[in-house]
């Protein structure tokens, strides 16, 4: 266990993104994105948590990949292989990457962790825009569960705007395919069947998960149906791992998921 100090927590976002070299397996690196509060919010404070992707490096004994771009873990979804899913909204943001357009966008995804092809998504969930929101994370809308295979966030409710969004995004991903050329499978997770709380529409989403060895933790929302209904889809998404769900709901209500305050690291470095 090792402690930093912090000021925003969501490790998903402000911690780096750990990269393998494909030439050389055990070799680590762990890229340190640029962190600006989600786009300069007023009411964000990183001064403190924009020193975590240094902090992580260091303390995996990783090589750190210092990033122009401003970037946040959630903001990105990887096969692995060299397919990244990305929303317009968020590196494209003027708040965060003023001078950002898709190419160059694109340029730094495969300098820093290997992108050969990026899936751009139109945009993220409804509450994702409000004031307090990430203004479009990818992390509560796609995944790929595993090469070729993208998990879907489906707002099956036609009373919820995420209904039409859920549309735009299975729209968008349809006929889309991977960087090795393969098509995507493309799975449907249902959201629970709350559709709102007192601020608005929720943004409550099974596909904001995490995946840990042996294991998928699983968001949950006190549905029983959905809930196990999206342990049943997780479970032939991730074969021979476990799902456990544990409770979300006081998580999302501060802003994020399960994915949004844990960031994963494989094997390797000074850990191996």
């Amino acid at each position: 266990v090792v402690e930093a100090p912090v000021d925003e927590f969501w490790m998903g976002d402000v911690g780096p993104t750990f990269v393998r070299d494909t030439e050389d397996p055990q070799r680590i690196g762990a890229v340190d994105w640029i962190f600006n509060g989600w786009g300069d919010n007023d009411w964000a404070q990183w001064e403190k948590s924009a020193e975590l992707g240094r902090f992580v490096a260091e303390s995996a004994g990783v090589e750190r990949v210092s990033s122009v771009l401003v970037n946040e873990g959630g903001g990105i979804h990887t096969d692995g292989e060299g397919t990244i899913l990305a929303t317009e909204t968020v590196q494209l943001d003027p708040r965060r990457n003023p001078y950002a357009t898709r190419e160059r966008v694109e340029a730094e995804l495969a300098r820093t962790v290997g992108a050969r092809k990026v899936i751009w998504l139109p945009q993220g969930l409804t509450r994702d825009y409000d004031e307090f929101g990430t203004n479009g994370h990818v992390d509560i809308v796609a995944t790929f569960t595993s090469p070729a295979t993208v998990l879907v966030h489906d707002q099956q409710n036609p009373e919820h705007p995420d209904h039409a969004v859920s549309a735009k995004i299975r729209q968008a991903l349809e006929g889309q395919t991977d960087a090795e050329g393969r098509p995507l499978r493309i799975l449907d997770l249902p959201a629970p069947s709350r559709l709102h709380d007192d601020f608005g529409p929720v943004d409550w989403s099974y596909v904001n998960h995490y995946v840990a060895n042996g294991a998928v933790i699983a968001c949950s929302f006190g549905d029983d149906v959905a809930d196990a209904r999206a342990r049943e889809v997780l479970g032939e998404a991730y074969p021979g791992r476990e799902v456990v769900s544990v409770e979300a709901r006081p998580i999302f209500d501060r802003g994020g998921g399960i994915h949004c305050i844990t960031q994963q690291q494989p094997a390797g470095g000074d850990l191996a």
